[in-house]
């Protein structure tokens, strides 16, 4: 008997984007049996950009369908709609991210949907939502991200101070995608646990709105009368810290870690002075902080200053290179990957989870459908 904690669930997801497919990705890895629905020349995502190294095979498509089957559907004919529609019947969750435009022709709308299965939870997920002025807007990730507040944020820290001409720009890969992903995980997950009480649910995610979450402090600081920007935005010292032989990332909120910091630093006559004792004196300084900080790590190697630091509670860490997180040792104790076939390119890792659950790691179901 699967110990999973949805074994039994079943999922549809018809998706061309990331936001559909990840939401669905996270209900697999829970253990949910996972249905990938596609059109005839298969789902767009299966020609996202980069590929597998002499393939064809799309890495965003492996991560994002790993765990899932795949079924090919029709949904311009009538066959293909009562196909569709006796999946549906078997399933407990649909997940969608056709554009609101087009749900009504192929029987993908919220009434149609909600008139013939009752008791499934029926998830949208568009960049700006199902409803309201925008709702029929495309939006690939570089727009909703912009217009969730967070690439105008971008680049800050160590970049802007390196870089103080570079415009805004673009998190690597599908940041904001994958937010309203997580944001439609927990929807359906919400309205699957009120089902018992309410029936079948519609559930609305916007893209946009979940990636405004994520910049919540600027909102808090819109609120207080200022507009945060990339200049202001960093901590008033530590962030990207260079080392003799690579990058740290450091970061001390609490007093016992600038405690300990200074002890890392061997309490340097210019730490004890009296007005950085307390937090909003070293914020006024964090610049002066930050110069002796970088002098001190500059001519230290990166596993010295880690491996020192983290004794003394001082929260800092490596920048891992690809290949360095694929073989730390902590990510392997973590099940944070697990090698899968995937169809023409062999067994390859593939990362599991963000979480675990009842304290042990997630199991992929297998590699992503052919």
């Amino acid at each position: 008997m699967s110990l999973a904690p949805l074994a039994g669930i079943k999922v549809v997801v018809h998706a061309s984007g990331v936001a559909a497919a990840y939401a669905a990705r996270q209900l697999a890895t829970l253990g949910a049996a996972c249905v990938l629905a596609e059109g005839g020349e298969g789902s767009p995502l299966r020609r996202e950009a980069p590929f597998l190294p002499g393939t064809q095979i799309s890495a965003a498509f492996a991560s994002l369908c790993a765990g899932m089957s795949a079924e090919t559907h029709d949904l311009a004919s009538p066959d293909g709609r009562a196909k569709f529609g006796a999946l549906l019947a078997r399933s407990d969750i649909f997940i969608d991210d056709t554009p609101v435009a087009d749900r009504a022709a192929l029987g993908l709308d919220e009434q149609t949907i909600a008139s013939q299965h009752a008791d499934l939870i029926h998830v949208s997920v568009l960049p700006y939502g199902a409803f309201g002025a925008k709702a029929g807007w495309k939006g690939e990730e570089i727009n909703v991200l912009h217009a969730s507040g967070e690439g105008y944020l971008l680049p800050n820290g160590l970049t802007t101070e390196l870089f103080p001409g570079r415009p805004p720009v673009k998190i690597y890969g599908h940041f904001t995608e994958m937010q309203g992903g997580t944001a439609a995980a927990l929807g359906a997950l919400s309205a699957l646990w009120a089902r018992p009480e309410l029936g079948g649910q519609f559930v609305d995610i916007s893209c946009q709105d979940a990636g405004l979450a994520v910049g919540a402090f600027a909102i808090q600081r819109l609120g207080d009368g200022q507009v945060e920007d990339r200049y202001e935005r960093s901590f008033r010292f530590g962030g990207v810290i260079e080392c003799a032989d690579g990058f740290v990332e450091l970061l001390t909120l609490e007093q016992r870690q600038w405690t300990g910091l200074v002890e890392l630093l061997g309490n340097p006559e210019w730490a004890q002075d009296p007005d950085l004792a307390d937090s909003a004196g070293r914020s006024r300084r964090g610049a002066e902080i930050n110069r002796h900080i970088r002098a001190w790590f500059l001519e230290r190697r990166v596993d010295e200053v880690v491996a020192a630091g983290q004794k003394l509670s001082v929260p800092l860490a490596r920048y891992y290179t690809p290949d360095e997180v694929l073989a730390d040792a902590h990510e392997a104790h973590r099940g944070l990957f697990q090698t899968v076939a995937v169809p023409d390119a062999g067994e390859l890792p593939v990362i599991v989870s963000p979480y675990h659950f009842d304290g042990a790691p997630l199991v992929l179901a297998g590699g992503p459908p052919a």
